[in-house]
Formats: C-alpha cells, sequence, structure tokens
C-alpha cells in the first residue's frame, strides 16, 4: 500500500499497538486517546506490510462506525473494495449468504425487522390461544432474543416452570416459522453463524482461513454471540486485535457484557495488553475529575488517564430548587457562551432519561435558542404524550375532531366510545391531574406500552414528567394554552449546524463538544433508582456518568435538584466551582456535604 504512512502522528504507545506482531492484543484505549486513529492506523500498516485485503476483517458496532473508518483508510491511501468493514450484522449476513442452506434456508432469504418478528409471535401467541395479558409479545419476543444471544442449546433450556415451558414451545414454533418463510431474524444473523461453525468445523476452517487478521473495535460491548463468534474466527491463527474502553461499557440492556473486555488475557494467555492513557480531547481539570469518579468502580482495568492540555476551567456544580430553574440557569449560561464568542454547534446537554428535555426544551424555545434532539422525538412529539394531549384537547373542546379520531385510532373501541362520551363531562368536574390519571386508568395505559413498545419504563417516565409539569396549571385549558406556544414557537426542526445539541448520555457515546451540560445529576435519576439495588447496576451507572463528563472538551457544567447524586461526591471538591441558586440570586460556596444539605 502506498500513501502516507500509517506511523505518522502516533504516539509510541499507539505506534506499539500499530505495529504489534502476530498473535492476540488487547488496546485499553482510555477516553479520548485516538482510539479510532489507531484502529484505522493498524487496519492501514497491515496493509502496507503485505497483508491481503481479502484476509482482514474489521468488525465495528455501528454503520456509522464502519463508514468512518473506511473513509479513513480510504485517506491514508488506499481503496480497498476486498477489505471487510463493517458490523457484526453484516459480517453474519455475508456468511450466510454462502451457508443458509445449512440451517435450511436459501441465499435468497428475508431478513425480518422487529415489526415482521412482531408480527408473526402475535400470529404463533393467537394460535396457541395464549392470553395477551399473560404472555406479553414483548416480553416473549424479549425472552426469545436472550436465548438466541446466548447460543442456549436445547439441553440447556430447562423450563423452570409451566409458564417458561410454554415460551419454549412459542420459540419452537416461532423458529420454525422462520424457516418456512427463508427468514432469519436480527438475532440470527450472528447466532445461526455460531451454530453452523459449531456443527461445521470444515465450514469454520474455510472462514479461519480466509479472514487472518481480525480487528474489532468497541471490544468493551460485545455480547455472548458476537464474543463466540470472534472467538470461533480467531482461535486458528490467533491475529486478534480488540480495542475498547472498559470504563465506557455501558449498554448491559442490550446484552453487552464487558466482562469479555476484562477478561481478555484469561481467554488468550499469550495475549499483549497495551493501554492508551493520554487524551487528547479534555483539559487536565475534567480528566482528574473523571478520573476520580472512576476509580471507586472494583471491576475495571484501571488506567491513568492523563493529558498535555491546558488546566482548564474548574468543574461548575450548581444546585437548583427544579428542573424548570435548571433548565433556566443553562439557557441563560448558553446565552453568555454565545456571546463570548462560542459557537453554537460545540455545545451539548445531555440527560440520563428522555423525560428531562422537557423543562430543557421550553427553556430553549423561550429564550430563542435553536436546540436540536440528536437521535430522538422532541418531547410534545412522543406517542405517549401526544395520546394524552389528544385526551385533554378532546375533554376541553368536543370539537376537536383530530384529537377525537386520534382516541378513535389509538385505543380499543370500547375505551374510545367512554372517552369520547365521559371526557367532555368530567373536564368541568375533575381537574388536570385527575383528568390525566382517567385517561391512564381507564385505557390501562401503563398495561398497554407493556405490551406494545420496547421501552415501556422510558415512556412512563415521560408520562410522569407530563404529570409532574401539568401539576402546576390550574386547569387543562391553562396548561394546553401553554403547550401550544411552545410547539408553535418551536417551528420546523432546525439546521444541525445551528442547535445546541440535546442527548441521552447513551447516544453521546463517541461524541465531543466544547461545552457540555449534565443535567438533573440527582440520586434516583443518575444514578437511576432502578440501579440503586444491584452493585453492576450502580458500577454502570457512574461509567455512564464518566462518559458524560469525557465528552467535554473545555467547559463542564452538572447541575442537580433535590438530592445530589452520589457520584458528585466522588470528584475532587478542590476542581470544583459550586453555586447554589435560591431565590435571592446565585451564590458561590465551598463543595463539601454540608452545603448541599443546609437550608
Amino acid at each position: 500500500m502506498g500513501g502516507i504512512n500509517p506511523l505518522n502522528n502516533l504516539s509510541e504507545q499507539q505506534k506499539k499497538a500499530v505495529q504489534h506482531p502476530a498473535g492476540p492484543i488487547l488496546i485499553a484505549a482510555g477516553a479520548g486517546s485516538g482510539k479510532t486513529h489507531t484502529l484505522t492506523s493498524r487496519l492501514a500498516h497491515l496493509l502496507k506490510s503485505g497483508v491481503r485485503p481479502e484476509n482482514i476483517i474489521a468488525i465495528t458496532f455501528t454503520n456509522k462506525a464502519a463508514k468512518e473508518m473506511r473513509s479513513r483508510v480510504n485517506g491514508q491511501g488506499s481503496i480497498v473494495n476486498s477489505l471487510f468493514i463493517g458490523t457484526f450484522h453484516s459480517l453474519g449476513v455475508q456468511i450466510l449468504k454462502n451457508e443458509a442452506g445449512l440451517v435450511n434456508r436459501s441465499r435468497n432469504f428475508t431478513i425480518f425487522d422487529e415489526d415482521d418478528s412482531q408480527s408473526l409471535l402475535k400470529n404463533i401467541l393467537k394460535e396457541l390461544n395464549l392470553a395477551k395479558e399473560k404472555f406479553n409479545p414483548m416480553k416473549v419476543s424479549n425472552r426469545i432474543s436472550q436465548i438466541k444471544n446466548e447460543v442456549l442449546d436445547d439441553d440447556e433450556l430447562k423450563p423452570e416452570n409451566s409458564y417458561e415451558k410454554i415460551i419454549l414451545s412459542v420459540y419452537a414454533k416461532y423458529e420454525e416459522a422462520l424457516k418456512q418463510y427463508n427468514a432469519f431474524d436480527f438475532d440470527d444473523l450472528i447466532e445461526k453463524v455460531v451454530r453452523i461453525f459449531r456443527n461445521h468445523p470444515e465450514i469454520l476452517e474455510k472462514y479461519q482461513n480466509r479472514w487472518q487478521q481480525i480487528l474489532v473495535d468497541e471490544y468493551q460491548d460485545v455480547n455472548t454471540s458476537q464474543y463466540l463468534l470472534i472467538r470461533m474466527l480467531a482461535q486458528k491463527h490467533q491475529n486478534l486485535f480488540v480495542i475498547g474502553d472498559d470504563a465506557q461499557s455501558i449498554y448491559s440492556f442490550r446484552g453487552s457484557d464487558f466482562r469479555n473486555f476484562l477478561n481478555f488475557d484469561t481467554d488468550w494467555p499469550t495475549a499483549a495488553v497495551i493501554k492508551l492513557e493520554e487524551n487528547y480531547r479534555s483539559t487536565k481539570n475534567i480528566i482528574a475529575s473523571a478520573s476520580a469518579l472512576i476509580q471507586n468502580n472494583k471491576l475495571q482495568k484501571p488506567k491513568g488517564l492523563w493529558t498535555q492540555n491546558q488546566e482548564g476551567s474548574l468543574i461548575r456544580v450548581s444546585a437548583y430548587q427544579s428542573p424548570e430553574e435548571e433548565a433556566w440557569s443553562i439557557a441563560e449560561k448558553i446565552r453568555e457562551l454565545l456571546k463570548a464568542g462560542e459557537n453554537i454547534k460545540d455545545i451539548a446537554i445531555l440527560y440520563r432519561t428522555n423525560a428531562q428535555s422537557r423543562a430543557l426544551e421550553q427553556a430553549m424555545i423561550q429564550n430563542q435558542i435553536p436546540y436540536e434532539i440528536f437521535g430522538g422525538l422532541k418531547f410534545y412529539a412522543r406517542k405517549e404524550i401526544k395520546d394524552l394531549i389528544a385526551g385533554l384537547r378532546y375533554a376541553t373542546n368536543p370539537k376537536d375532531s383530530l384529537s377525537a379520531e386520534r382516541i378513535v385510532k389509538n385505543f380499543t373501541k370500547t375505551q374510545s366510545k367512554a372517552l369520547l362520551e365521559e371526557l367532555p363531562r368530567l373536564a368541568g368536574e375533575l381537574s388536570i391531574i385527575e383528568l390525566l390519571n382517567y385517561i391512564l386508568t381507564n385505557t390501562n395505559y401503563f398495561e398497554y406500552l407493556e405490551t406494545h413498545f420496547k421501552n415501556p419504563d422510558e415512556r412512563r417516565e415521560n408520562i410522569k414528567e407530563l404529570i409532574h409539569f401539568a401539576s402546576g396549571f390550574k386547569n387543562a385549558q391553562e396548561f394546553l394554552e401553554q403547550i401550544a406556544l411552545v410547539s408553535s414557537l418551536d417551528g420546523r426542526p432546525k439546521l444541525e449546524e445551528n442547535a445546541v445539541k440535546f442527548m441521552s448520555i447513551h447516544l453521546a457515546k463517541g461524541l465531543e463538544f466544547n461545552n457540555i451540560f449534565i443535567a438533573g445529576a440527582n440520586e434516583g435519576l443518575l444514578p437511576h433508582e432502578r440501579s440503586l439495588g444491584n452493585n453492576d447496576d450502580l458500577e454502570e451507572e457512574r461509567r455512564l456518568m464518566y462518559v458524560a463528563m469525557t465528552r467535554a472538551k473545555k467547559n463542564l457544567f452538572i447541575g442537580f435538584y433535590d438530592l445530589p447524586s452520589r457520584f458528585l461526591g466522588e470528584l475532587p471538591p478542590e476542581l470544583i466551582e459550586f453555586q447554589k441558586t435560591t431565590s435571592y440570586g446565585t451564590e458561590n460556596r465551598d463543595w463539601d456535604d454540608e452545603t448541599i444539605y443546609l437550608e
């Protein structure tokens, strides 16, 4: 491979990783340490060393990451069509196109998306005459997904009770139906490949000989089936290069198990382990604070993150009376940053749950600050919020045929008939909160969310936030006027370049901004209340906080109301500038526990 030298612009540790000879290697790459640059340089180095592109696979988790990696390798002087750079699932598709016959499909198979799988499962549950209430299609789907992701064999599926026995019979019918339809679901794209390799060693050997160099990005995020696939492919030549950061493992809800990362040198006893500890992104104060936080996790590969960047500002931690006060203060601070010459595209607000965007959106709109929800819907555009708003609108204005139409469309015939008859009468008798509770109760709305959606908890939190906000209004009419103003002021979606970015911390991973606001660093939000009873979950919440903090390049602002997150107490007090906002204004205070709980 000609062109640019892949060893240019690399630190000594990065060079060691890139030039690693044959054999397995784990790169523990701290936040902002040039992980993608190291991985693509390794790819370019292999090609320059004479390894044929068709003998290399580089596996990522997203199509976006694959595209970026490909463009970076091309930018280093090589346009390589026979080099596989793609996701685990696209690798699975490539293998199944050749080997589908071994699992009773032809090569022109269909890939079922989530909706297709759900429809098929609902038909099977109906056919078996199983009550939806007991056999929730979403829960059954999740259990089947778990079986596939763990690649469990029949002898490992020992039902503990009659319920589990029925689930397994549904699973068997579902698998049979997929065969009849010549289809794979999304989980099959990896699980079926692992099964083919287990049952047909000669097929495994064929791919082992083809792909003699295997590179895996974000290795801390692999689940069991992905781990098995990589382990089997790399077993013969053992040229396995994996890179990631266990401190940024935040996807256990998707089945990721970062213990695969921690146990790499146990799985591969001859493995080299190289740590990338120089951060090129953030100031010294941000790095020192984030490092102090993550040291409290027991399960990890410790790294001593450092940077040659300047000291930078102290971490600004602010206490507020309410989410509305916090949101307004953030908006004011953003206006200050913009006046001081900061670019609006270099500002992001991160939060633990999407429900938190409601107060923040309102503050941005009222302060005429353009914002964009990155990878998600604006609060009042979310289905569950629109359903409840339609009920309130119809209650206060029975001539609102659009809201009536939504009620008919989204609820059962019996439920919608009762709502259309009763809501206008009840609007004069009940408070806004009572009206909302009436709609929720009489439509079994929370049960409906459980049955139909993969994220019922998140949707419940959105409803909880709506109820919290509505409780500040005398009646439904006043409330609807207020949110109508918010929606109409909002206008068309803003251009990406010219807006403050809003996003959940999960979506922020891999991104960076000059100015980061972490909103709602409260106990019960971050860490989330669902994690408080389990130490593994609590450690993952701490990793989430670490990810949020390390997105910041220059300035980091953290806010809380109610009870402050325990994680704030784990930050070095000398690196914090603490402000408390009260009805008398904002005052700077020393950061200690007494300050938090006073008043």
